[in-house]
Protein backbone atom coordinates (compact mmCIF):
# COMPACT_ATOMS: atom_id res chain seq x y z
CA UNK A 1 0.00 0.00 0.00
CA UNK A 2 1.35 3.43 -0.93
CA UNK A 3 1.92 6.12 1.71
CA UNK A 4 -0.46 8.34 -0.18
CA UNK A 5 -3.45 6.34 1.10
CA UNK A 6 -2.96 8.24 4.33
CA UNK A 7 -3.85 11.53 2.65
CA UNK A 8 -7.45 11.61 3.81
CA UNK A 9 -7.92 15.33 3.24
CA UNK A 10 -6.68 15.64 -0.33
CA UNK A 11 -9.94 14.92 -2.13
CA UNK A 12 -11.72 17.91 -0.56
CA UNK A 13 -8.60 19.98 -1.22
CA UNK A 14 -8.91 19.31 -4.91
CA UNK A 15 -12.67 19.73 -4.97
CA UNK A 16 -12.80 22.96 -3.00
CA UNK A 17 -9.37 24.57 -2.83
CA UNK A 18 -8.66 26.89 0.06
CA UNK A 19 -11.70 25.78 2.12
CA UNK A 20 -10.38 22.73 3.93
CA UNK A 21 -7.61 21.92 6.35
CA UNK A 22 -6.40 24.39 8.98
CA UNK A 23 -7.83 27.93 8.89
CA UNK A 24 -8.60 27.89 5.17
CA UNK A 25 -5.40 26.15 4.03
CA UNK A 26 -5.55 22.62 2.68
CA UNK A 27 -2.71 20.24 3.51
CA UNK A 28 -0.46 19.31 0.60
CA UNK A 29 1.20 16.23 2.09
CA UNK A 30 2.38 14.35 5.17
CA UNK A 31 5.67 13.84 6.98
CA UNK A 32 6.90 10.26 6.48
CA UNK A 33 10.28 10.21 8.23
CA UNK A 34 12.26 12.34 10.68
CA UNK A 35 16.06 12.41 10.84
CA UNK A 36 17.51 15.35 12.77
CA UNK A 37 17.89 18.40 10.56
CA UNK A 38 16.86 16.58 7.36
CA UNK A 39 13.61 14.67 7.02
CA UNK A 40 11.23 13.43 4.34
CA UNK A 41 7.69 14.31 3.35
CA UNK A 42 5.29 12.99 0.70
CA UNK A 43 3.49 15.68 -1.28
CA UNK A 44 0.30 15.11 -3.27
CA UNK A 45 0.57 16.26 -6.90
CA UNK A 46 -3.10 17.12 -7.13
CA UNK A 47 -2.92 19.30 -4.00
CA UNK A 48 0.22 21.00 -5.32
CA UNK A 49 -1.57 21.72 -8.61
CA UNK A 50 -4.37 23.41 -6.69
CA UNK A 51 -1.90 25.41 -4.58
CA UNK A 52 -0.05 26.52 -7.74
CA UNK A 53 -3.15 28.45 -8.80
CA UNK A 54 -3.38 30.39 -5.55
CA UNK A 55 -3.17 34.19 -5.67
CA UNK A 56 -0.66 34.11 -2.83
CA UNK A 57 2.76 33.78 -4.49
CA UNK A 58 4.21 31.94 -1.47
CA UNK A 59 1.41 29.35 -1.52
CA UNK A 60 1.78 28.97 -5.28
CA UNK A 61 5.50 28.14 -4.83
CA UNK A 62 4.86 25.60 -2.05
CA UNK A 63 6.52 22.28 -2.68
CA UNK A 64 9.18 23.67 -5.02
CA UNK A 65 12.90 23.21 -4.42
CA UNK A 66 14.00 26.11 -2.24
CA UNK A 67 10.39 26.81 -1.15
CA UNK A 68 9.05 26.58 2.40
CA UNK A 69 6.39 24.39 3.98
CA UNK A 70 5.08 24.18 7.54
CA UNK A 71 3.62 21.61 9.93
CA UNK A 72 1.94 21.91 13.32
CA UNK A 73 2.94 20.47 16.69
CA UNK A 74 0.46 21.52 19.36
CA UNK A 75 0.35 25.32 19.28
CA UNK A 76 3.62 25.65 17.34
CA UNK A 77 4.25 25.87 13.61
CA UNK A 78 7.51 24.34 12.33
CA UNK A 79 8.87 25.78 9.08
CA UNK A 80 11.00 23.62 6.76
CA UNK A 81 12.80 24.19 3.48
CA UNK A 82 12.43 21.82 0.51
CA UNK A 83 15.86 20.50 -0.48
CA UNK A 84 15.04 18.05 -3.29
CA UNK A 85 12.06 16.40 -5.03
CA UNK A 86 11.48 13.10 -6.85
CA UNK A 87 8.49 11.12 -8.06
CA UNK A 88 7.66 8.49 -5.45
CA UNK A 89 5.22 6.08 -7.14
CA UNK A 90 4.54 4.59 -10.55
CA UNK A 91 1.10 6.26 -10.70
CA UNK A 92 2.72 9.71 -10.45
CA UNK A 93 0.44 10.87 -7.63
CA UNK A 94 3.07 11.36 -4.91
CA UNK A 95 6.27 13.39 -4.76
CA UNK A 96 8.94 12.60 -2.17
CA UNK A 97 10.53 15.74 -0.72
CA UNK A 98 13.73 15.94 1.33
CA UNK A 99 13.22 18.78 3.81
CA UNK A 100 15.43 20.74 6.24
CA UNK A 101 13.89 22.27 9.35
CA UNK A 102 14.59 26.00 9.66
CA UNK A 103 12.82 27.09 12.82
CA UNK A 104 9.50 27.45 14.63
CA UNK A 105 6.91 30.06 15.50
CA UNK A 106 3.85 30.27 17.72
CA UNK A 107 0.34 29.77 16.33
CA UNK A 108 -2.22 32.51 16.81
CA UNK A 109 -5.26 30.75 18.29
CA UNK A 110 -8.00 32.66 16.45
CA UNK A 111 -6.47 32.86 12.97
CA UNK A 112 -3.89 30.05 12.98
CA UNK A 113 -1.24 32.49 11.71
CA UNK A 114 2.42 32.10 12.57
CA UNK A 115 4.13 34.71 14.76
CA UNK A 116 7.23 35.09 16.97
CA UNK A 117 9.43 33.02 14.65
CA UNK A 118 12.85 31.86 15.93
CA UNK A 119 15.66 29.73 14.55
CA UNK A 120 15.91 26.08 15.68
CA UNK A 121 13.33 23.42 16.52
CA UNK A 122 12.23 22.47 20.03
CA UNK A 123 10.04 19.47 19.11
CA UNK A 124 10.06 17.57 15.84
CA UNK A 125 6.81 16.53 14.15
CA UNK A 126 5.82 12.87 14.13
CA UNK A 127 5.52 10.83 10.92
CA UNK A 128 2.00 11.35 9.61
CA UNK A 129 1.87 15.06 10.53
CA UNK A 130 0.15 17.10 7.83
CA UNK A 131 2.20 19.47 5.71
CA UNK A 132 0.82 22.89 4.73
CA UNK A 133 2.03 25.57 2.32
CA UNK A 134 3.61 28.66 3.87
CA UNK A 135 1.71 31.90 3.19
CA UNK A 136 3.04 35.38 2.51
CA UNK A 137 1.90 36.52 5.96
CA UNK A 138 3.89 33.61 7.43
CA UNK A 139 6.97 34.64 5.46
CA UNK A 140 6.62 38.22 6.69
CA UNK A 141 6.83 36.87 10.23
CA UNK A 142 9.70 34.52 9.39
CA UNK A 143 11.76 37.25 7.75
CA UNK A 144 10.63 40.16 9.93
CA UNK A 145 13.62 42.04 11.29
CA UNK A 146 13.87 42.16 15.07
CA UNK A 147 15.22 45.02 17.18
CA UNK A 148 18.86 44.36 16.30
CA UNK A 149 20.69 46.84 14.02
CA UNK A 150 19.99 45.79 10.44
CA UNK A 151 20.09 46.97 6.82
CA UNK A 152 17.49 46.23 4.16
CA UNK A 153 19.09 45.02 0.92
CA UNK A 154 16.29 43.59 -1.26
CA UNK A 155 13.22 41.38 -1.39
CA UNK A 156 12.81 37.75 -0.36
CA UNK A 157 12.18 35.37 -3.27
CA UNK A 158 9.48 34.81 -4.53
CA UNK A 159 7.67 37.76 -2.91
CA UNK A 160 7.70 41.34 -4.16
CA UNK A 161 7.21 43.14 -0.84
CA UNK A 162 8.88 41.08 1.91
CA UNK A 163 12.11 42.87 2.78
CA UNK A 164 15.35 40.94 3.21
CA UNK A 165 17.55 42.25 5.99
CA UNK A 166 21.10 41.68 7.17
CA UNK A 167 21.94 41.96 10.87
CA UNK A 168 25.02 44.16 10.78
CA UNK A 169 26.55 43.27 14.15
CA UNK A 170 26.19 39.53 13.63
CA UNK A 171 27.45 39.71 10.04
CA UNK A 172 30.49 41.87 10.78
CA UNK A 173 31.26 40.26 14.14
CA UNK A 174 32.01 36.91 12.49
CA UNK A 175 33.21 38.02 9.02
CA UNK A 176 31.38 37.58 5.71
CA UNK A 177 32.09 36.43 2.16
CA UNK A 178 30.39 37.49 -1.08
CA UNK A 179 30.95 34.99 -3.90
CA UNK A 180 29.66 34.86 -7.45
CA UNK A 181 30.81 34.33 -11.03
CA UNK A 182 31.83 37.28 -13.19
CA UNK A 183 28.86 39.19 -14.57
CA UNK A 184 26.34 38.24 -11.86
CA UNK A 185 26.27 41.71 -10.30
CA UNK A 186 28.78 40.92 -7.56
CA UNK A 187 30.51 44.32 -7.48
CA UNK A 188 27.21 46.21 -7.54
CA UNK A 189 25.84 44.01 -4.73
CA UNK A 190 28.98 44.62 -2.67
CA UNK A 191 28.58 48.37 -3.23
CA UNK A 192 24.89 48.16 -2.23
CA UNK A 193 25.70 46.38 1.07
CA UNK A 194 28.53 48.80 1.90
CA UNK A 195 26.35 51.83 1.05
CA UNK A 196 23.64 50.53 3.38
CA UNK A 197 26.18 49.98 6.18
CA UNK A 198 27.59 53.50 5.61
CA UNK A 199 24.06 54.96 5.79
CA UNK A 200 23.41 53.06 9.04
CA UNK A 201 26.76 54.08 10.56
CA UNK A 202 28.04 57.33 9.00
CA UNK A 203 30.73 57.46 11.70
CA UNK A 204 31.99 53.94 10.88
CA UNK A 205 35.46 52.77 9.88
CA UNK A 206 35.68 50.73 6.67
CA UNK A 207 38.80 50.07 4.61
CA UNK A 208 38.28 48.57 1.15
CA UNK A 209 41.11 47.24 -1.02
CA UNK A 210 40.08 47.72 -4.65
CA UNK A 211 42.40 45.96 -7.15
CA UNK A 212 40.67 47.19 -10.32
CA UNK A 213 39.70 50.78 -9.50
CA UNK A 214 35.99 49.93 -9.74
CA UNK A 215 34.67 51.36 -6.47
CA UNK A 216 36.02 54.92 -6.65
CA UNK A 217 33.02 55.93 -8.76
CA UNK A 218 30.58 54.31 -6.31
CA UNK A 219 31.78 56.10 -3.16
CA UNK A 220 32.64 59.60 -4.39
CA UNK A 221 30.04 61.11 -2.07
CA UNK A 222 30.59 59.17 1.16
CA UNK A 223 34.11 57.77 0.81
CA UNK A 224 37.74 58.86 0.84
CA UNK A 225 39.42 57.67 -2.38
CA UNK A 226 43.15 56.84 -2.38
CA UNK A 227 45.41 55.61 -5.17
CA UNK A 228 49.11 55.86 -6.02
CA UNK A 229 48.79 59.66 -6.45
CA UNK A 230 47.74 60.35 -2.86
CA UNK A 231 48.24 57.12 -0.86
CA UNK A 232 51.66 58.22 0.51
CA UNK A 233 52.37 54.96 2.33
CA UNK A 234 55.79 55.34 4.05
CA UNK A 235 58.22 52.51 3.27
CA UNK A 236 59.35 52.37 6.90
CA UNK A 237 55.90 51.05 7.91
CA UNK A 238 56.90 47.70 6.35
CA UNK A 239 57.95 45.06 8.87
CA UNK A 240 61.01 42.89 8.27
CA UNK A 241 59.07 40.15 6.43
CA UNK A 242 57.58 42.71 4.03
CA UNK A 243 61.00 44.32 3.51
CA UNK A 244 62.28 40.90 2.47
CA UNK A 245 59.49 40.45 -0.09
CA UNK A 246 60.32 43.79 -1.69
CA UNK A 247 64.14 43.81 -1.54
CA UNK A 248 65.33 40.20 -1.63
CA UNK A 249 65.70 38.63 -5.07
CA UNK A 250 67.27 35.25 -4.25
CA UNK A 251 65.94 31.88 -3.09
CA UNK A 252 67.09 29.05 -0.83
CA UNK A 253 70.24 29.40 1.26
CA UNK A 254 71.30 32.60 -0.52
CA UNK A 255 68.02 34.24 0.51
CA UNK A 256 68.69 33.41 4.15
CA UNK A 257 72.14 35.01 3.94
CA UNK A 258 70.65 38.14 2.35
CA UNK A 259 67.87 38.25 4.97
CA UNK A 260 70.37 38.07 7.86
CA UNK A 261 72.35 40.98 6.43
CA UNK A 262 69.19 43.02 5.79
CA UNK A 263 67.90 42.39 9.34
CA UNK A 264 71.16 43.62 10.91
CA UNK A 265 71.42 46.72 8.73
CA UNK A 266 67.70 47.59 8.94
CA UNK A 267 67.78 47.46 12.74
CA UNK A 268 70.84 49.71 12.75
CA UNK A 269 69.15 52.19 10.35
CA UNK A 270 66.00 52.33 12.49
CA UNK A 271 68.11 52.80 15.62
CA UNK A 272 69.96 55.74 14.10
CA UNK A 273 66.83 57.94 14.01
CA UNK A 274 65.80 60.10 16.94
CA UNK A 275 62.66 58.05 17.51
CA UNK A 276 64.66 54.83 17.40
CA UNK A 277 67.12 56.11 19.99
CA UNK A 278 64.25 56.80 22.43
CA UNK A 279 63.14 53.13 22.42
CA UNK A 280 65.22 50.93 24.73
CA UNK A 281 64.38 47.59 23.12
CA UNK A 282 64.03 48.39 19.44
CA UNK A 283 63.03 45.57 17.08
CA UNK A 284 63.48 45.26 13.34
CA UNK A 285 59.67 45.22 12.90
CA UNK A 286 58.97 48.47 14.79
CA UNK A 287 57.45 51.16 12.51
CA UNK A 288 60.27 53.67 13.11
CA UNK A 289 61.18 56.12 10.32
CA UNK A 290 64.65 55.67 8.79
CA UNK A 291 66.52 56.96 5.74
CA UNK A 292 67.06 54.63 2.79
CA UNK A 293 70.47 56.25 2.46
CA UNK A 294 71.22 55.18 6.04
CA UNK A 295 70.26 51.62 5.14
CA UNK A 296 72.59 51.54 2.12
CA UNK A 297 75.35 53.12 4.21
CA UNK A 298 74.98 50.39 6.83
CA UNK A 299 75.16 47.75 4.08
CA UNK A 300 78.32 49.39 2.66
CA UNK A 301 79.92 49.51 6.12
CA UNK A 302 79.20 45.82 6.68
CA UNK A 303 80.53 45.02 3.22
CA UNK A 304 83.77 46.85 4.07
CA UNK A 305 84.42 44.38 6.86
CA UNK A 306 84.57 41.45 4.43
CA UNK A 307 88.00 39.85 3.82
CA UNK A 308 87.38 38.45 0.35
CA UNK A 309 85.67 39.94 -2.67
CA UNK A 310 83.51 36.82 -3.06
CA UNK A 311 81.81 37.57 0.26
CA UNK A 312 80.48 40.91 -0.99
CA UNK A 313 77.89 39.50 -3.45
CA UNK A 314 74.92 39.53 -0.99
CA UNK A 315 75.68 43.17 -0.04
CA UNK A 316 75.89 44.24 -3.65
CA UNK A 317 72.57 42.52 -4.43
CA UNK A 318 70.84 44.40 -1.59
CA UNK A 319 72.36 47.77 -2.52
CA UNK A 320 71.50 47.34 -6.20
CA UNK A 321 67.87 46.46 -5.46
CA UNK A 322 67.41 49.38 -3.04
CA UNK A 323 68.92 51.78 -5.60
CA UNK A 324 66.55 50.40 -8.28
CA UNK A 325 63.52 50.95 -6.07
CA UNK A 326 64.59 54.52 -5.20
CA UNK A 327 65.08 55.36 -8.87
CA UNK A 328 61.85 53.77 -10.15
CA UNK A 329 59.04 56.37 -10.26
CA UNK A 330 56.40 53.62 -10.05
CA UNK A 331 57.43 53.07 -6.44
CA UNK A 332 57.22 56.78 -5.62
CA UNK A 333 53.99 56.42 -3.62
CA UNK A 334 55.96 54.37 -1.05
CA UNK A 335 59.72 54.83 -1.52
CA UNK A 336 59.87 58.55 -2.23
CA UNK A 337 62.43 60.68 -0.37
CA UNK A 338 59.47 62.66 0.95
CA UNK A 339 58.35 59.67 3.05
CA UNK A 340 60.97 60.16 5.78
CA UNK A 341 58.88 62.28 8.16
CA UNK A 342 56.90 60.59 10.92
CA UNK A 343 53.48 60.65 9.22
CA UNK A 344 52.18 57.46 10.83
CA UNK A 345 49.39 59.22 12.79
CA UNK A 346 48.00 61.04 9.75
CA UNK A 347 48.28 57.88 7.60
CA UNK A 348 46.30 55.80 10.14
CA UNK A 349 43.74 58.59 10.48
CA UNK A 350 43.21 58.66 6.70
CA UNK A 351 42.96 54.94 5.97
CA UNK A 352 40.86 54.06 9.05
CA UNK A 353 38.66 57.19 8.87
CA UNK A 354 39.48 58.33 12.42
CA UNK A 355 37.49 60.57 12.62
CA UNK A 356 35.26 59.69 9.69
CA UNK A 357 33.94 63.22 8.97
CA UNK A 358 30.83 61.69 7.39
CA UNK A 359 32.93 59.56 5.02
CA UNK A 360 33.12 56.19 6.81
CA UNK A 361 34.76 54.23 3.98
CA UNK A 362 38.23 54.61 2.49
CA UNK A 363 38.79 53.03 -0.92
CA UNK A 364 42.42 52.12 -1.63
CA UNK A 365 42.75 51.68 -5.39
CA UNK A 366 45.82 49.46 -5.91
CA UNK A 367 45.33 49.11 -9.69
CA UNK A 368 48.21 51.55 -10.29
CA UNK A 369 50.61 49.78 -7.91
CA UNK A 370 53.38 47.78 -9.66
CA UNK A 371 52.24 44.17 -9.83
CA UNK A 372 55.35 42.84 -8.08
CA UNK A 373 54.57 44.74 -4.87
CA UNK A 374 50.74 44.80 -4.95
CA UNK A 375 50.59 41.87 -2.53
CA UNK A 376 53.01 43.66 -0.18
CA UNK A 377 50.88 46.84 -0.20
CA UNK A 378 47.77 44.78 0.63
CA UNK A 379 49.76 42.95 3.33
CA UNK A 380 50.82 46.26 4.93
CA UNK A 381 47.27 47.66 4.92
CA UNK A 382 45.88 44.41 6.38
CA UNK A 383 48.60 44.12 9.01
CA UNK A 384 48.23 47.78 10.00
CA UNK A 385 44.53 47.13 10.54
CA UNK A 386 45.24 44.14 12.77
CA UNK A 387 48.16 45.73 14.63
CA UNK A 388 46.19 48.93 15.28
CA UNK A 389 43.39 46.85 16.80
CA UNK A 390 45.87 44.94 19.02
CA UNK A 391 47.80 47.97 20.28
CA UNK A 392 44.62 50.01 20.92
CA UNK A 393 42.99 47.38 23.15
CA UNK A 394 43.10 49.66 26.22
CA UNK A 395 41.58 52.57 24.30
CA UNK A 396 37.90 53.22 23.50
CA UNK A 397 37.19 50.59 20.87
CA UNK A 398 36.93 51.57 17.20
CA UNK A 399 36.06 48.38 15.26
CA UNK A 400 37.28 48.32 11.65
CA UNK A 401 35.82 46.47 8.65
CA UNK A 402 38.45 45.36 6.12
CA UNK A 403 36.92 44.49 2.73
CA UNK A 404 39.14 42.63 0.25
CA UNK A 405 38.00 42.41 -3.38
CA UNK A 406 39.46 39.58 -5.53
CA UNK A 407 40.38 37.83 -2.28
CA UNK A 408 41.55 34.65 -4.02
CA UNK A 409 44.55 36.60 -5.36
CA UNK A 410 45.85 37.22 -1.85
CA UNK A 411 44.80 34.06 0.06
CA UNK A 412 45.18 31.31 -2.55
CA UNK A 413 44.21 27.73 -1.76
CA UNK A 414 47.06 25.42 -0.83
CA UNK A 415 49.77 28.00 -0.16
CA UNK A 416 48.06 30.75 1.81
CA UNK A 417 51.02 30.80 4.24
CA UNK A 418 53.63 31.34 1.53
CA UNK A 419 53.24 35.13 1.49
CA UNK A 420 52.89 37.81 4.15
CA UNK A 421 49.47 38.88 2.83
CA UNK A 422 48.13 35.31 3.00
CA UNK A 423 49.37 34.91 6.55
CA UNK A 424 47.96 38.18 7.86
CA UNK A 425 44.54 37.77 6.21
CA UNK A 426 44.41 34.19 7.51
CA UNK A 427 45.21 35.48 10.99
CA UNK A 428 42.53 38.17 10.78
CA UNK A 429 40.01 35.49 9.72
CA UNK A 430 40.89 33.39 12.78
CA UNK A 431 41.49 36.04 15.44
CA UNK A 432 40.23 39.37 14.11
CA UNK A 433 36.85 39.39 15.84
CA UNK A 434 38.54 39.21 19.28
CA UNK A 435 40.12 42.59 18.58
CA UNK A 436 37.29 44.27 16.69
CA UNK A 437 38.51 43.63 13.12
CA UNK A 438 35.93 42.31 10.67
CA UNK A 439 36.88 40.76 7.34
CA UNK A 440 34.78 40.94 4.19
CA UNK A 441 35.95 38.75 1.31
CA UNK A 442 34.69 39.21 -2.26
CA UNK A 443 35.71 36.62 -4.85
CA UNK A 444 34.58 35.10 -8.14
CA UNK A 445 36.56 31.88 -7.57
CA UNK A 446 35.82 30.57 -4.06
CA UNK A 447 37.51 27.23 -4.90
CA UNK A 448 40.79 29.16 -5.36
CA UNK A 449 40.40 30.68 -1.89
CA UNK A 450 42.04 29.10 1.15
CA UNK A 451 39.43 26.75 2.62
CA UNK A 452 40.23 27.62 6.23
CA UNK A 453 39.57 31.32 5.55
CA UNK A 454 36.19 30.80 3.88
CA UNK A 455 35.07 28.50 6.70
CA UNK A 456 35.78 31.33 9.18
CA UNK A 457 33.19 33.54 7.46
CA UNK A 458 30.02 33.41 9.55
CA UNK A 459 27.83 34.83 6.77
CA UNK A 460 28.06 33.69 3.15
CA UNK A 461 26.33 35.60 0.35
CA UNK A 462 26.38 33.33 -2.72
CA UNK A 463 25.39 34.65 -6.13
CA UNK A 464 25.29 32.46 -9.25
CA UNK A 465 28.31 30.17 -9.58
CA UNK A 466 28.81 28.46 -12.93
CA UNK A 467 31.75 26.27 -11.96
CA UNK A 468 31.10 22.89 -10.31
CA UNK A 469 34.19 23.17 -8.10
CA UNK A 470 33.10 26.59 -6.84
CA UNK A 471 29.60 25.30 -6.08
CA UNK A 472 30.98 22.32 -4.15
CA UNK A 473 33.37 24.56 -2.23
CA UNK A 474 30.63 26.95 -1.12
CA UNK A 475 28.34 24.02 -0.29
CA UNK A 476 31.00 22.62 2.05
CA UNK A 477 31.35 25.98 3.83
CA UNK A 478 27.60 26.51 4.33
CA UNK A 479 25.56 25.08 7.22
CA UNK A 480 23.52 21.90 6.83
CA UNK A 481 20.14 23.64 6.77
CA UNK A 482 21.01 25.68 3.69
CA UNK A 483 21.44 22.74 1.31
CA UNK A 484 18.04 23.16 -0.32
CA UNK A 485 18.93 26.73 -1.18
CA UNK A 486 22.37 25.76 -2.48
CA UNK A 487 20.94 23.55 -5.19
CA UNK A 488 19.43 26.66 -6.78
CA UNK A 489 22.77 28.54 -6.98
CA UNK A 490 23.39 27.61 -10.67
CA UNK A 491 19.87 28.84 -11.52
CA UNK A 492 20.08 32.24 -9.82
CA UNK A 493 19.49 35.28 -11.99
CA UNK A 494 21.71 38.37 -11.95
CA UNK A 495 21.32 40.39 -8.72
CA UNK A 496 19.96 37.30 -6.92
CA UNK A 497 21.75 35.50 -4.12
CA UNK A 498 21.46 32.95 -1.33
CA UNK A 499 22.38 34.29 2.11
CA UNK A 500 22.97 32.05 5.10
CA UNK A 501 24.76 32.24 8.41
CA UNK A 502 24.94 34.72 11.25
CA UNK A 503 23.74 37.77 9.30
CA UNK A 504 20.25 36.35 8.67
CA UNK A 505 17.69 34.56 10.83
CA UNK A 506 17.41 31.62 8.43
CA UNK A 507 18.84 31.00 4.93
CA UNK A 508 17.08 33.17 2.35
CA UNK A 509 17.05 33.74 -1.39
CA UNK A 510 17.19 37.46 -2.10
CA UNK A 511 16.74 39.72 -5.10
CA UNK A 512 18.96 42.75 -4.46
CA UNK A 513 17.55 46.26 -4.76
CA UNK A 514 18.58 48.31 -7.78
CA UNK A 515 21.37 50.76 -7.02
CA UNK A 516 21.35 54.36 -8.24
CA UNK A 517 23.67 54.98 -11.19
CA UNK A 518 25.95 57.34 -9.24
CA UNK A 519 26.44 54.73 -6.50
CA UNK A 520 27.43 51.85 -8.79
CA UNK A 521 31.02 50.67 -9.29
CA UNK A 522 32.59 51.13 -12.73
CA UNK A 523 32.36 47.44 -13.57
CA UNK A 524 29.74 47.29 -16.30
CA UNK A 525 30.28 44.97 -19.25
CA UNK A 526 31.17 46.73 -22.54
CA UNK A 527 28.44 46.72 -25.18
CA UNK A 528 30.49 45.43 -28.12
CA UNK A 529 27.71 45.72 -30.72
CA UNK A 530 27.17 49.37 -29.81
CA UNK A 531 30.75 50.49 -29.15
CA UNK A 532 32.08 48.92 -32.33
CA UNK A 533 29.81 51.27 -34.32
CA UNK A 534 31.65 54.31 -32.90
CA UNK A 535 34.44 55.44 -35.21
CA UNK A 536 36.69 58.44 -35.58
CA UNK A 537 39.50 59.92 -33.49
CA UNK A 538 41.47 56.66 -33.25
CA UNK A 539 44.84 58.40 -33.83
CA UNK A 540 44.24 60.75 -30.90
CA UNK A 541 43.11 57.87 -28.70
CA UNK A 542 46.31 55.97 -29.44
CA UNK A 543 48.54 59.02 -28.81
CA UNK A 544 46.90 59.86 -25.46
CA UNK A 545 47.04 56.20 -24.41
CA UNK A 546 50.74 55.90 -25.28
CA UNK A 547 51.49 59.10 -23.32
CA UNK A 548 49.76 57.75 -20.20
CA UNK A 549 51.35 54.32 -20.75
CA UNK A 550 54.88 55.73 -20.92
CA UNK A 551 54.30 57.99 -17.93
CA UNK A 552 52.80 55.02 -16.04
CA UNK A 553 49.71 57.05 -15.18
CA UNK A 554 51.67 60.02 -13.76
Amino acid sequence: MNDMTRFTSFEPAVAAPGLTGSFGLAPIGVVVSIAGSASRALLDRAALAVAAGDEDQAVACAGQVGGQIKMRIGSTWIVANVRSLRLDDAMGTAIAAEIDFLGEGDEEKLTGKLYNFRRGVTRYPSPGAEVYPVTTSDLKQVYAADDRAHVSIGTVYPSKDIRATLYVDSMLGKHFALVGSTGTGKSTSAALILHKICDLAPEGHILMIDPHGEYSAAFKGNGHIMDVTNLQMPYWLLNFEEHCEVILTTQGSERQVDADILAKCLLAARGKSRLGQEISKLTVDAPIPYLLSDLTTMISNEMGKMDRAGDTAPYLRLKTKIDEIKADPRYGFMFSGMMVADTMASFLSRIFRLPSDGKPISIVDVSGVPSDITAVVVAVLSRMTFDFAIWSRNEPQRPILLVCEEAHRYIPAGNENSSSVGRILGRIAKEGRKYGVSLGLITQRPSDLAEGVLSQCGTIIAMRLNNDRDQAFVRAAMPEGARGFLDSIPALRNRECIICGEGVTIPIRVCFDALAEDKRPASGDPLFSQLWRDTGGEDAIIQRTIARWRAQGK
